[in-house]
């Protein structure tokens, strides 16, 4: 299950809103700024799921449009009958982040989902949020408009957490082949987790301002006995068209820990964020990666960035990655460790059919993914020894980046309103590429430091049960 948090900017020490959370996925991940793209008038997009998806149903088309938004995103590698790249989300040009999290339907509906469902997954709406909405409303309105037009291809039921500087929403798509959907504003006062994505009552009022959703929400609630608007009761959609839980333990935990920081005189931090998306309540090994958004409007849209980490936060320190990079270090793209279907392949020509995704250039490097998740074995292995530490080294190489990058911000822009435009983006790409090979050489050195330790204190005994952090769900 993915993860998902909104603070809005009147909780926050610095005035402005943030998006956070991470993917929930095994398999291989990695780091992508994907340019901006023009596009030929009758182009399509593949979508959908494969005969072999939990609920099975069959690839599709979507119209392209002419012009896609450059974006950086979290790509990974599997999902059962989920074609890949898949996403979660990301940022893009515009300043609209999205992230998506599981939203489990009803039964009957994930009943009712038809064995021949076409239409965009969950990964398709995240990826056409970022590469079209310039606004987290019209994110709101695209989604909805590509299920209207095309249906919707889902695994039970799902949710998006969309937000930009000035406000964010959180959309519930159903299962059920019924194209259901609603979505709910986030405004300054909102703090929202998602995990997983919920709505409880909306206002039916039409034209109210804090809720959008299909035109048959209610009347297809009615037509099977779910909702009963003589009664007298509100529409609650978690009771209507969800699994009836509303905000799970870890949801209930997480909103209310960030309620009583937001209420100190100094309110919410950046470091408070990411201890949000850090805390080993939340995270582990099944967070493929950690993501930070600062929902700000800067001088330039080369200056809109994130705060990364390449697996688990637990393992890696958040560093920032501007809009305005050229280029990712090959150690931070695609690599062979988790691949899937990667077993069967060669890097040769022996066998063209059965050839490597992963170019050959890209697997002489290090996997940053592999360096950072063996940190995290360490780490999970012996956490009342190991874990505070760590954290401490995180939490101080964040605090000189949190001032380091404000300063390249500042000079980046500088650059730019003096007509260097090409040399701000050099200097932002060198900025960025030498903190994730900081990141990356100080989790190898760490990495042995606990294997000698490891071996001299415990030794290591393989146990078949894996030892985690304790989250709570």
């Amino acid at each position: 299950m993915s993860y998902g948090l909104y603070i809005g900017k009147n909780h926050t020490k610095d005035g402005i809103s943030y998006l956070a959370g991470y993917g929930d996925e095994p398999s291989s991940h990695w780091l992508e700024i994907i340019p901006k793209g023009n596009h030929e008038p009758g182009e399509t997009v593949a979508v959908g799921v494969t005969p072999a998806a939990d609920l099975p149903g069959y690839p599709s088309t979507v119209k392209q449009v002419s012009e896609t938004a450059k974006h950086i995103r979290v790509s990974y590698s599997y999902y059962k009958g989920m074609p890949a790249p898949l996403t979660n989300g990301g940022l893009n040009e515009y300043g609209v982040a999205v992230r998506d999290i599981w939203s489990a339907s009803r039964k009957e509906l994930i009943a009712m989902t038809p064995a021949d469902q076409t239409g965009p997954n969950y990964s398709d709406l995240a990826r056409f949020v970022l590469e079209r909405a310039q606004s987290a409303r019209e994110g709101v309105a695209l989604i909805g408009s590509l299920i209207a037009e095309y249906g919707h291809s889902t695994y039970g039921g799902n949710s998006h957490l969309i937000a930009d500087p000035d406000e964010g929403w959180i959309i519930i798509e159903f299962a059920g082949g019924q194209n259901l959907w609603v979505a709910e504003r986030l405004g300054e006062n909102s703090i929202r987790a998602s995990r997983p994505g919920y709505i409880d009552e909306i206002d039916l009022t039409s034209g109210h301002p804090d809720y959008l959703y299909s035109p048959n929400l209610v009347s297809f609630a009615i037509e099977r006995g779910w909702f009963k608007p003589d009664s007298g009761e509100a529409f609650n959609v978690n009771n209507v068209y969800g699994d009836g839980r509303h905000r799970w333990e870890g949801v209930q935990w997480i909103e209310s820990e960030m309620l009583s920081r937001a209420q100190r005189p100094g309110k919410i931090s950046l470091q408070d964020v990411i201890w949000a998306v850090r805390t080993p309540k939340l995270t582990g090994d099944t967070a493929g990666y950690g993501q930070v958004v600062p929902l700000v409007n800067p001088a330039s849209s080369d200056l809109r960035m994130l705060w990364h980490t390449q697996t688990s936060s637990i393992a890696a320190p958040f560093v920032p990655i501007y809009m305005g990079v050229s280029k990712i270090p090959e150690e931070f793209c695609q690599h062979r460790y988790l691949t899937a279907n990667e077993s069967a392949k060669f890097i040769d020509g022996r066998k063209p059919e059965a050839i490597s995704v992963v170019p050959q250039a890209i697997e002489c490097t290090r996997s940053a993914t592999y360096v950072f998740k063996r940190l995290l074995h360490f780490i999970t292995l012996h956490p009342a020894l190991y874990m505070a530490e760590i954290f401490s080294i995180w939490e101080g190489v964040e605090r000189e980046l949190f001032s380091r990058h404000q300063n390249v911000s500042e000079a980046a822009e500088v650059l730019i309103s003096a007509g260097k435009y090409e040399l701000a983006l050099e200097y932002l790409t060198y900025f960025t590429s030498t903190e994730l090979y900081r990141s990356l050489d100080l989790a190898e050195n760490l990495t042995r430091s606990l294997e000698v330790r490891t071996r001299a204190l415990y030794g290591f005994h393989p146990d078949p049960m894996p030892l985690s952090t304790g989250q709570i769900w």
